[in-house]
C-alpha cells in the first residue's frame, strides 16, 4: 500500500474545510514508521487497544484488545500483538493478508498512537502486523480515567442483521464519552480513530446514529476515507459496567451551516452512521472510580 502524502479523499475534505495549508505541515507524520524507541515503549505499557478489520464475510468491525503491559510489542516496522479478539467477537477469525488499523490508548495520560498496516499472521499466540503508518495524536477529547484489567468477559451475542439496537445498547451509546471509529480506503488500508466528548454527544435517532465533529489536527484521515468508501464500524465501550457495543455499517460526513443545532464543535460537520449489524459484549477491563485521575475528569 502506498502511504506517500494525503490521498484524494483527505485532500478533498481538507480543501472543503479550508485547512489545506495547516494539513500540509503534518505530511511528515505519514513518513515510513519506526516503532523503536519512544513508540515501542508507549505500546509496551498499554493494556487496551482497538483493532479494525474485516470479518470472514467482509464486514468492517472494530474490536477491543486487552492484555497485560507488554502485549503490544513494537519493533522497527512490525507490531506483534500477544492477544486476539476472543471467541464470539466478529473479528475472532479475521482473515490474514488484509489491511487493519489499531489505536493504542493511554487514557490516564491522554495519549494515543495509531498503527495502520497489514495483518501478516494470525495464530493462537496473537497477531503480527507489518506497519505502514504509525503516528501519535493530540490529547483533545480524551477524558482522563484509570483502567484496570481483571475479570472474565461475559458471553457475546451473535451478530444479527438489521438495526436492532436494544434499549440497553441505545442507552449505553447515549451516555458514552468515548468510542472508536473504523474506516477504510481501497489503496491506503484501514484506520482506527478515537472520538470523545461530553455524555450525549453521540445521538441515537430512529435507528441511526450521528455525532458532531470537533476541531482536530486537520489531517481528516477518517473523513477522507469516508469520502471514498462509506464502510464504517464503531466500538463503544462502557468502562464502568464493562459492557461494549460493536456496530458495522456505513457512514457519511454531513456539512451544515456552522452553529446549526447540534453543531457542538462549531465546525459545520457531523457524521451520520447507518447501523447494519450489532454485537454486544464485555471487557476484561474496568475503570477504577478511586483512581488518581478520576477527580480531573
Amino acid at each position: 500500500m502506498s502511504t506517500s502524502g494525503f490521498h484524494e479523499g483527505e485532500l478533498a475534505v481538507q480543501h472543503r474545510a479550508g485547512v489545506r495549508t495547516e494539513a500540509e505541515r503534518l505530511t511528515g507524520m505519514l513518513a515510513p514508521p519506526h516503532l523503536d524507541g519512544g513508540p515501542a515503549r508507549f505500546l509496551a505499557e498499554r493494556t487496551f487497544a482497538a483493532l479494525t478489520g474485516r470479518d470472514q464475510e467482509g464486514r468492517l468491525w472494530t474490536s477491543p484488545l486487552v492484555g497485560p503491559p507488554g502485549f503490544l510489542d513494537g519493533t522497527a516496522a512490525t507490531l506483534r500483538v500477544h492477544a486476539s479478539p476472543p471467541p464470539g467477537d466478529p473479528l475472532h477469525d479475521l482473515p490474514e493478508g488484509q489491511p487493519i488499523g489499531l489505536i493504542a490508548m493511554d487514557y490516564a495520560r491522554r495519549r494515543r498512537i495509531r498503527v495502520n498496516g497489514v495483518l501478516t499472521e494470525r495464530h493462537d499466540e496473537g497477531l503480527r502486523i507489518d506497519v505502514d503508518q504509525a503516528f501519535g495524536n493530540c490529547p483533545k477529547y480524551i477524558r482522563p480515567r484509570h483502567l484496570e484489567t481483571g475479570g472474565a468477559p461475559a458471553g457475546r451475542a451473535v451478530a444479527t442483521p438489521g438495526t436492532a439496537l436494544s434499549a440497553a445498547q441505545a442507552a449505553l451509546l447515549r451516555r458514552a464519552e468515548t468510542f472508536f471509529l473504523g474506516t477504510t480506503h481501497p489503496d491506503r488500508g484501514v484506520d482506527s480513530s478515537h472520538r470523545g466528548g461530553p455524555p450525549g454527544f453521540l445521538r441515537v435517532e430512529d435507528g441511526e446514529l450521528w455525532w458532531p465533529d470537533y476541531p482536530g489536527n486537520n489531517m481528516f484521515t477518517s473523513f477522507g476515507n469516508l469520502a471514498v468508501d462509506d464502510a464504517a464500524s464503531l466500538l463503544v465501550p462502557d468502562f464502568v459496567s464493562g459492557a461494549t457495543v460493536q456496530i458495522s455499517g456505513t457512514a457519511a460526513v454531513e456539512w451544515v451551516p456552522p452553529g446549526t443545532a447540534g453543531d457542538d464543535g462549531g465546525t459545520g460537520r457531523r457524521v451520520r452512521f447507518v447501523v447494519r449489524y450489532v454485537v454486544g459484549g464485555a471487557l476484561a477491563l474496568h475503570e477504577d472510580p478511586t483512581g488518581p485521575h478520576r477527580a480531573s475528569a
